[in-house]
């Protein structure tokens, strides 16, 4: 069902439009979070590790996807919330099409460069084999992750975030039982693990597209629309590219860190593997809420309502920190034993790895969620320079810490370059928040 979020209680419309997103990431996150669970427990450490050390390239394929996601949403809302449905067909028929050139880009590079990028950054020679099994049959998979998240970003503009997370429970649900399936039962291994995830996000994808047809022609337009159009083309791309650049310089940032991780021997690779899946279950938790607030502040760019902005800006910071506060405590206080889902009690150092990187990441989660609302707003309403420029401070700096205090103080040196990044980089983006127009323009209507 679409949604206007242009009327109503700014905190209310935010809130019922974004906690399904939530929910929504959640079960995405599982389907890697399965995967890790499911390769340390039945296969062992060096599975754990395998996975853990691929991960870090597939983000790589999920900044295009998510690029393409957040571009075509950003720019559909403008065209819905404006009831410029004639254009905004167009739009989602124009990312349709550019999205199919650019899989078949992606699955060439992929094939042709992931094993050089394994060897570049130092994968561990035990683990190097199934890096490269299960990064093979992930880009048999691009075609579902790509189109799947270009179908959420098409129902989240439409004010519909209800859909993605029912596809999302039913195949992330399955995803755990097929991966248990394929490996516990078949005895698949790596690969059964890689096969799991191909299938249900196929399904997924699937039936996502059918569904997104479906809703797009039940809109009417007057006039015929166009399935292909350059100028709402370059629109979209003005938006995507800015957020693969940054999702895809943020990805080749985490694979130097991975490289500097790797020289401390498989146990560390293993223990951050596990930790980062749960660091990195909260940050695409957050950095999705605030792809809600960029629909949001799309839709009401799109009307002239400038005040419902800043209204969305402090709903989305209520929301986020609301969150934060049990997300901590549990990482805290309860880390070793959602550590444990991954590895064994006997894999020691791995252990005190994983529970020494979210004592530190964790209690900065208010930093980091308050600079993705920011950016939320900044994305939504096409200011991409100064959102470009908050994000790159935030990597340069992560990655030159890593390298600088592993140096100095080991492995835990690295883990300490998150807050100072993350730290930097909210108070840009705070600052490019509060000099944007929506604080300077009047509106004629605020509901």
């Amino acid at each position: 069902m679409n949604n206007d979020l242009t009327v109503g209680n700014p905190q209310k419309v935010l809130w019922k439009f974004c906690l399904p997103m939530f929910g929504s990431i959640i079960f995405q996150q599982l389907y890697n979070i399965a995967d890790s669970l499911v390769a340390g427990k039945f296969v062992g450490e060096s599975a754990l590790a395998a996975v853990g050390n691929s991960y870090e390239i597939t983000l790589i394929f999920i900044a295009f996807a998510f690029g393409c996601n957040i571009g075509c949403s950003v720019i559909v809302s403008q065209l819905f919330g404006s009831k410029n449905y004639k254009d905004m067909k167009t739009a989602v028929f124009t990312t349709l099409t550019a999205s199919v050139v650019l899989c078949l880009i992606l699955m060439l590079f992929g094939f042709l460069f992931c094993k050089p990028l394994l060897q570049l950054i130092n994968t561990p020679a035990d683990i190097l084999d199934d890096s490269m099994l299960y990064l093979n049959i992930y880009i048999l998979g691009l075609p579902f992750l790509l189109f799947y998240n270009v179908a959420t970003g098409i129902f989240s503009a439409l004010g519909d975030s209800k859909t993605p997370f029912i596809f999302l429970a039913i195949s992330s649900t399955s995803n755990i039982l097929v991966d248990i399936f394929f490996v516990a039962s078949l005895k698949m291994g790596i690969a059964g693990v890689a096969w799991a995830t191909f299938l249900c996000q196929g399904i997924s994808c699937i039936f996502s597209i059918l569904l997104v047809l479906k809703r797009i022609s039940a809109i009417h337009t007057e006039s015929k629309v166009k399935y292909f159009d350059f100028h709402i083309f370059k629109k979209i791309a003005m938006i995507a590219i800015p957020s693969i650049l940054q999702q895809s310089f943020i990805s080749i940032g985490n694979i130097i860190i991975q490289g500097v991780i790797n020289g401390f021997g498989t146990s560390v690779v293993a223990g951050y593997a596990a930790a980062v899946k749960l660091n990195n279950l909260v940050i695409t938790s957050f950095t999705t809420l605030a792809n809600g607030i960029s629909n949001y502040s799309a839709q009401n760019l799109g009307a002239k309502k400038y005040k419902r902005i800043n209204s969305g800006f402090k709903a989305g910071l209520k929301l986020v920190w609301g969150l934060c506060i049990p997300l901590v405590a549990l990482y805290l206080f309860a880390g070793k034993y959602l550590l444990l889902l991954f590895m064994d009690s006997n894999s020691v150092k791995a252990m005190q790895t994983g529970i020494q990187f979210l004592c530190i990441l964790s209690p900065f989660y208010f930093v980091v969620s308050t600079k993705l609302v920011a950016d939320g707003i900044l994305r939504g309403t096409g200011v991409m320079k100064q959102f470009m420029i908050a994000t790159f401070t935030d990597l340069i700096l992560r990655v030159i810490l890593a390298i600088i205090f592993s140096q100095i103080f080991g492995a835990i040196g690295i883990w300490f370059a998150w807050p100072f990044g993350w730290s930097i980089a909210t108070f840009l983006s705070i600052l490019f928040y509060k000099k944007g127009f929506w604080n300077k323009t009047s509106d004629s209507s605020f509901s």
